[in-house]
Parts: structure tokens; C-alpha cells; sequence
């Protein structure tokens, strides 16, 4: 049943996979070694998530892969467990992968569940916020590599630690005491001797462990940004800028080859063939991946208890993530996915990677709407992105080897300044500010945003959305409850006509299409509301909608009503609002949709006026296609 259709369209997904695959090399290269894992880590996660996320999903054109969301929160995860575990990538790994595990199967609980649905729900605040605190950072985590300055590196910064370090190791020393019964009197002289055995090599070791850990995430890299600059490393910063430069450049002259793959292959060329002093990434393998099968063998609860949350945290983002893109994809092809279907195929792709040592991913926009425009129709397009990504590193995993550090440093940061939410961002100041916070007046949707934005990136990511969420809720409900208790109601296309619609003449009906908004447009009822643009037939001439019990719209509500107007805009169907209410008309001149989309003109206080404008308005079609 699976394979069912898979090879219909044989050139065209076998050019999408290729095509698609080719654009998400430096991304997962970049997202691995950012995530602190390694490029490899990258390149298994983009491998095993494309391929098995195509095969088992809900989306037929959907690339999934490592994205700058679900890469910010794993950092997090792998930064603490690393540190819990002395600063050794090796001993933490285990743990690591088994966060990711869950999280995958957490993923694949909520689509067995129906909860793909309930996505929707997520504020469009929040979603901003967290966009937003993403690309902030990347950004200023990718500050330090591409300034080729590295803290565990720096002896002078990593020597402040070194009487923090000693306490830790002695610490350490009377916790395995303790743990075996050991720290008795008579012991004592066994106790000191272990202390004695402590070499400089071994504080040195603690030292970069905690110079490493405070210098990590958005405010670490903001605390040591100084030292960066005055130890700056010429040669890796002119190579990040100029993988920056041909990123948006080469984007001017053509857009049929990915930027990103151009500035990787030209700026690697130039430092490996001018042989730069430069700083490579790791080694990437060059053999068949295999399972990490001490996930399983070293399994100790205690270990991942405290990312419990964190893991669920990967699984809603990975959700979130993956059928925002769903729905993009639907929109390109005139599709409709199944989203808990989609869930499941995330997380049987986030299960098998995090066993075969990859970060955890999702849905990619970007590679999705590059497979789309390339040909690709079913999930063999996903499926061929995966073992391309396979194919290329074990043909060429020695050349990748010699990629520079500050190259994917330079496209991480392009990846920050665009995964940032601009269109939230420019509507600040154009929001109606309807609370007060002492003298200050302020949007409510913008202090979502903020105060997600600002706690997710000086904070914890994870906190920051469920806080966002409490408020975002909060806030609704008081609006709800003071403004209308009547639930949002979005009627299919042929619904009850009110009294003064009784009499429509019969001549319109096949031109004219009345739709009635009850309630209010909110981030709970806008997937509903979408579903109006598919229900307005291509020959509609005029659609009117009756916004007199639509009592409120808030910023998801706006943009979802900006989409529908500029799509059957594009389909020359014009619109006619009848009693637009005082909040929603505010919020719609706030971003022009009145006048732009909808003109004065077209706006009525009552049906009979809006009646004779509808008449005029055929009447003069008439005569036009008559001439």
C-alpha cells in the first residue's frame, strides 16, 4: 500500500529529491557541528529523517530534515548532558541519543493520538516569539566560529575557572565516597591520595568544561563577545563574510542553483587551495552508519528524567514544524496532507536517526518548496533526498572533512537572519495597545511576542512557549469574555439565508456568493476560516462578507483574513464587507487592509446598499464582455 503510486512520476521526483538533497548538504553540515555533535551528527539526521519521514508520512512532497528550530532546542539538551558528563561528547552520548529517541516516539504517540489537528491552537505570538529568539541565537552563537574564537581554546579565559574546577573534581571525588561507603576516618588517607592523583592535565580538562559551559548559548556568547574580538582570527571572519556575501549575491544573478551549496564549494576552494591557516570541521566518516546500540545497553532513567520535558518540548516543535510546512506544501500542490499521519512519519524519521547517531528534525520549508518547483509529486522525492545525502558522504566524506569551520559559521548566520519572523516584527507599532503596564500602554500580542522572544533566548527555550502559551490563553479569555461569548462559526458554502438575503434575485446566485462571520477570528478558528477561499468557485464575480456578529479578530485572525482577501484577489473576485464591527475594522486598517485590499467603496452599513453596488457592479461586467 505504501509503495502504491511511488514511481508515477519517476523523472520528476528523482530531479526534486536531487535537486533538494543537493540544498540540504550545507544545512545539515551546519546544524551539526552548530548543535555540538558534529557535522556526521547533521548528516544522519538529514539522511534517516528524509528518507523514513517520506516513506511513513502524511505529506507528499514534504523534505524533512535538521531545521533551525528543532537544532536551537537540541543544543540545549546535548550542551547539558555534555556537561553533566565532564565535557566528553562520548560518555554523554548515549543520554543524548536517547532524548531524541523519545522524542521521536513522542512524536509518533501524538499522530497514533489525533493530536495533528490541535496544532492550529498555537498563537500566532508565540510562533513569532519563537521564530524570532531562533534566528537571535543562531546569529549570536555563530558570532564566536566566525571569528574563529573558541573558549575551551582561550587559556587566559579558561585559567579564570581553574579554582572552580578543582572544587568540582573534589566534589566529585567525596560524592563516589560517599556513593560506596567509603567516607569514613579510616579512610581518609585513601580519600586524600585520590585528591593527590588530581593532575594539572586533569584540572586543565575541568577548566574548558566550565569555560565551555558559560560561554555557550545566546548570553554565554554575549559575555565573552569582548575577548572574541580582541583574539580575533582574520582569515576565518574574511571566510565567513565571504560565504555571506555569495549567499545573497549569487541569489541576484540566479536562483536554479542552490546560493548556499555555491558559497560552500567557492569558499572551501579558495581556503583549501591558497592552503589558509584554517580551522576545518571534524571528520565525516565515510562508512555505512550504524546503530548506537549503547542508547539501549547503558539506558538509566535518572539520566534523561530531568529532559523529560525537553523531549516533549522536540516533539511539539518537530510537529509545529513539520505541518506548517505541511500546509505550504498543500498550498503549492492543491493537496491536503494528513497531519497525523505526518506526525507519525516525523517520528518514526526522529526515532531511527537518533538511533543511528543523528539530531533530531523536521519539516523544511525551504528543501519542501525546492522539491516542489523541481518536479517532485509523491514521497519518493523525500525518500531520493535521503539516500543522495547518503551517497555524497561516502563518496566525498574526505573533501567535506576539509570544509572550514567559519564557511558554515557564515551560512548558519544567513539561516538566522532569515528563519526570523519579520512580518511579526513590523507589526508592532501598527497593533492596537490595548493594556496597560503602569504608564505604558502596549499590544497584548506584542508583549507575547517579546516576552517569548526575550526568556527563549537569554533563558530556556522550552519554558519560554509554555509561558507564552499560559499568557496568550490568559489574555484571550479576558478579551472573549468581555467582548462576546458566541463561538467562533464558519458555515460551508451553502448556509442558512438570513432575512434580508430572502429575496436575492435568482440572476445573482451563480455570480454572487454571500458567507456569514459569526463570532470572533481567532487563532482557534482561522484554519476553519481558510477553508472560505476553497470554497469560492473560479467564476465567482463577487463575494460579500457579512462581518456584522464577528465581534473581534485577533493577529492570526488578521493574517488570516490578509491571505484569503489577496487570494481571491489574484482570482479577480472582488469583495464587499457588510457592518464591519469597530475592533476588526481597527485591526484590519492597522496593516491596510482597509483601504488596499478593501476600499471604502466596498464597505456597507447595511445589505440593501451593498445590494444595489452588487447589481452595478454585474451590470457593468455584462457589458463589457459584450464588447
Amino acid at each position: 500500500m505504501i509503495m502504491k503510486g511511488f514511481f508515477r512520476n519517476l523523472k520528476g521526483d528523482a530531479f526534486g529529491g536531487l535537486t533538494s538533497g543537493i540544498v540540504a548538504l550545507p544545512l545539515a553540515l551546519a546544524f551539526g557541528v552548530s548543535s555540538g555533535m558534529g557535522p556526521s551528527a547533521g548528516l544522519y539526521g538529514a539522511i534517516f529523517i528524509s528518507f523514513f519521514a517520506a516513506l511513513f508520512g502524511g505529506t507528499n512532497t514534504q523534505i524533512s530534515g535538521p531545521t533551525a528550530p528543532m537544532t536551537a532546542v537540541s543544543m540545549v539538551v546535548i550542551a547539558g548532558i555534555v556537561a553533566a558528563n565532564d565535557g566528553d561528547l562520548g560518555s554523554a552520548l548515549p543520554a543524548i541519543l536517547t532524548v531524541f529517541l523519545l522524542a521521536g516516539l513522542m512524536q509518533i504517540g501524538l499522530g497514533l493520538l489525533g493530536t495533528g489537528r490541535y496544532i492550529r491552537y498555537i498563537p500566532y505570538p508565540v510562533i513569532s516569539g519563537f521564530m524570532t529568539a531562533i534566528g537571535v541565537i543562531i546569529l549570536l552563537t555563530q558570532i564566536l566560529p566566525s571569528l574563529g574564537y573558541y573558549p575551551k581554546e582561550d587559556l587566559d579565559y579558561v585559567n579564570n575557572f581553574k579554582s572552580e574546577a578543582k572544587e568540582v573534581l573534589l566534589e566529585n571525588i567525596l560524592k563516589d565516597e560517599v556513593g560506596e561507603g567509603m567516607l569514613v576516618l579510616e579512610n581518609l588517607e585513601g580519600t586524600i591520595s585520590k585528591a593527590d592523583e588530581i593532575t594539572e592535565a586533569v584540572i586543565l580538562k575541568e577548566s574548558q568544561t566550565l569555560a565551555a559551559k558559560e560561554a555557550s548559548g545566546a548570553l554565554g556568547a554575549l559575555k565573552v563577545i569582548s575577548r572574541a574580538i580582541k583574539n580575533i582570527s582574520w582569515i576565518e571572519l574574511l571566510l565567513a563574510l565571504g560565504t555571506i556575501f555569495i549567499i545573497y549575491g549569487f541569489k541576484r544573478i540566479t536562483m536554479a542553483i542552490p546560493s548556499t551549496l555555491v558559497a560552500l564549494i567557492v569558499m572551501s576552494g579558495i581556503a583549501y587551495g591558497f592552503n589558509m591557516p584554517y580551522r576545518s570541521i571534524e571528520e565525516i566518516p565515510v562508512t555505512i552508519p550504524t546503530p548506537n546500540l549503547e542508547i539501549f545497553t547503558k539506558f538509566s532513567l535518572d539520566n534523561i528524567t530531568p529532559y523529560i520535558f525537553t523531549a516533549l518540548t522536540l516533539a511539539l516543535l518537530g510537529a509545529i514544524d513539520s505541518l506548517l510546512t505541511s500546509v505550504i506544501a498543500d498550498n503549492m500542490t492543491k493537496t491536503k496532507h494528513k497531519p497525523n499521519r505526518e506526525l507519525v512519519g516525523q517520528g518514526i524519521g526522529n526515532s531511527v536517526a537518533a538511533i543511528f547517531g543523528g539530531i533530531p528534525g523536521a519539516g523544511a520549508t525551504i528543501r519542501t518548496v525546492v522539491n516542489i518547483n523541481s518536479g517532485g509529486k509523491t514521497k519518493l522525492s523525500g525518500m531520493i533526498a535521503g539516500i543522495i545525502l547518503l551517497v555524497v558522504m561516502l563518496g566525498l566524506g574526505p573533501v567535506a572533512s576539509k570544509i572550514p569551520a567559519a564557511v558554515l559559521a557564515g551560512i548558519l548566520i544567513t539561516v538566522g537572519i532569515g528563519v526570523m519572523d519579520y512580518k511579526g516584527l513590523k507589526a508592532i507599532p501598527s497593533l492596537p495597545r490595548d493594556i496597560k503596564l503602569g504608564p505604558v500602554r502596549i499590544s497584548s500580542e506584542v508583549l507575547i511576542m517579546l516576552i517569548v522572544l526575550v526568556l527563549s533566548t537569554f533563558w530556556n527555550l522550552v519554558y519560554a512557549v509554555g509561558i507564552g502559551l499560559v499568557i496568550a490563553s490568559l489574555t484571550f479569555m479576558k478579551k472573549i469574555g468581555e467582548i462576546t461569548a458566541e463561538r467562533s462559526d464558519v458555515k460551508p458554502l451553502k448556509e442558512e439565508e438570513w432575512k434580508d438575503e430572502i429575496n436575492f434575485p435568482e440572476d445573482l446566485k451563480e455570480k454572487v456568493f454571500i458567507k456569514h462571520l459569526k463570532g470572533p477570528l481567532f487563532f482557534g478558528s482561522t484554519s476553519d476560516f481558510q477553508q472560505l477561499t476553497l470554497q469560492i468557485p473560479d467564476n465567482a464575480s463577487v463575494v460579500i462578507l457579512r462581518l456584522e456578529k464577528m465581534s473581534y479578530m485577533d493577529q492570526s485572525g488578521l493574517y488570516a483574513m490578509e491571505d484569503m482577501l489577496q487570494k481571491l484577489q489574484d482570482k479577480n473576485i472582488e469583495v464587499v464587507f457588510v457592518n464591519v464591527l469597530k475592533q476588526p475594522r481597527y485591526m484590519m486598517e492597522r496593516i491596510d487592509i482597509i483601504p488596499d485590499l478593501i476600499p471604502e467603496n466596498h464597505i456597507f452599513k447595511n445589505f440593501s446598499n451593498c445590494l444595489l453596488h452588487i447589481k452595478e457592479i454585474i451590470n457593468h461586467k455584462k457589458l463589457l464582455d459584450k464588447r
